[in-house]
C-alpha cells in the first residue's frame, strides 16, 4: 500500500512537471513554427506539425536586414559591461564584507548603492542624455555600456556581498600566514569559493545588458548602434505592416546566445542562485 501510494506521488509529480514543462516551453515553440513556415502559409491557421519548413526569413535577417550588425553590437556591449561590472562589483563587495567602516557607514553606503538598481532605469535617462551629450559620445556605443555598468553594478555587489561574508576570515587569516598576499588571497583563494555566485551574477548581468531597450531607444541615434531590441522593434514597426516569420526568427536569434549561456554554466547557476537564496 505505501509502495503504490509513493509510485503514484512520483507519477503525479512527473505529470505536472511535464505540464509545466510544455507551458514554458511552448511560447517558444510557437516562435519557431512563426519563423519555418513558408510565406504562402500566412494566412492559414498555424499547425503544431509543419507540413512546410523554410530557412527564408533567417537569410533575410541577416542578409537585408542588417541583423548581424545589431548581433555583434549586443555581443560587445554586453560583453565589455559585464567584464566592468564584474570587477568593478566584486572588488567593491569584497571591500564591504571585510573591512570596517568608521560611524557604521557600511550600512548606508550598501543601501545607496542597492538604490541605483532598485529605481527605474527611465529615472537616470534624462541626467545620462545630457552628460553623453556634452562628452559627445552619443554617436558611439559608450552610452549603452555605460548605462549597462550602472545598472549592473549595484546587482553584483548586492548579490556578491552575502557570499563574500560566508567566508570564515580564518581562511584568509592561515593564508596570510603562510606569507600570501592580498592580491593572491583574493584571487587564488577567495574568488574560486565563490565561482557559482559569479556564474549566477554574470548570467543576470548579461541577461539584462542583452536584453536592455530603454536606454538604446533613447541614446542610440545611428544604426550602426543598434542592439539585438532595438533591431527587433524596428522590424516590428517597418512599413507600418509586421512580418511575423521575420520577427520570430529575430527573436530566436536573440535567444540562441542566453540558451548556450545557461546550457555550459547550468551547474554554477543551479548552485549560485541556490546558495543566494537561503542567506539570512
Amino acid at each position: 500500500m505505501v509502495k503504490s501510494k509513493k509510485i503514484w506521488n512520483s507519477g503525479a509529480k512527473a505529470v505536472i512537471g511535464a505540464i509545466i514543462l510544455i507551458i514554458a516551453l511552448f511560447p517558444i515553440y510557437w516562435l519557431v513554427l512563426m519563423a519555418i513556415r513558408p510565406e504562402s502559409r500566412n494566412m492559414e491557421v498555424i499547425s503544431l506539425i509543419p507540413k512546410d519548413i523554410t530557412f527564408k526569413y533567417f537569410g533575410q535577417l541577416f542578409q537585408e536586414k542588417g541583423f548581424d550588425v545589431a548581433l555583434k553590437n549586443s555581443l560587445i556591449n554586453s560583453l565589455i559591461s559585464l567584464i566592468f561590472s564584474l570587477i568593478l562589483g566584486l572588488c567593491t563587495s569584497y571591500v564591504l564584507a571585510r573591512r570596517r567602516f568608521s560611524f557604521g557607514m557600511r550600512k548606508p553606503v550598501t543601501g545607496w548603492i542597492l538604490l541605483i538598481r532598485i529605481l527605474p532605469p527611465v529615472a537616470f535617462i534624462i541626467p545620462l542624455y545630457i552628460i553623453f551629450g556634452k562628452l559627445g559620445i552619443l554617436e558611439t556605443r559608450l552610452p549603452i555600456i555605460l548605462a549597462c555598468i550602472l545598472i549592473n553594478l549595484p546587482l553584483v555587489i548586492w548579490f556578491m556581498l552575502t557570499f563574500f561574508k560566508d567566508i570564515p576570515e580564518e581562511v584568509e587569516e592561515s593564508a596570510k600566514m603562510d606569507g600570501a598576499s592580498e592580491w593572491q588571497i583574493f584571487y587564488h583563494i577567495i574568488l574560486p569559493l565563490v565561482l557559482p555566485g559569479i556564474a549566477a551574477v554574470a548570467m543576470l548581468s548579461f541577461m539584462y545588458s542583452w536584453n536592455e531597450y530603454t536606454y538604446s531607444v533613447i541614446l542610440t541615434r545611428s544604426p550602426q548602434n543598434y542592439t539585438i531590441p532595438l533591431a527587433l522593434s524596428v522590424l516590428n514597426t517597418e512599413d507600418n505592416v509586421t512580418n511575423f516569420g521575420l520577427v520570430s526568427a529575430g527573436g530566436i536569434t536573440s535567444f540562441i546566445p542566453m540558451a548556450l549561456f545557461v546550457l555550459f554554466a547550468q551547474n554554477y547557476l543551479i548552485s549560485g542562485l541556490s546558495s543566494g537564496a537561503v542567506k539570512e
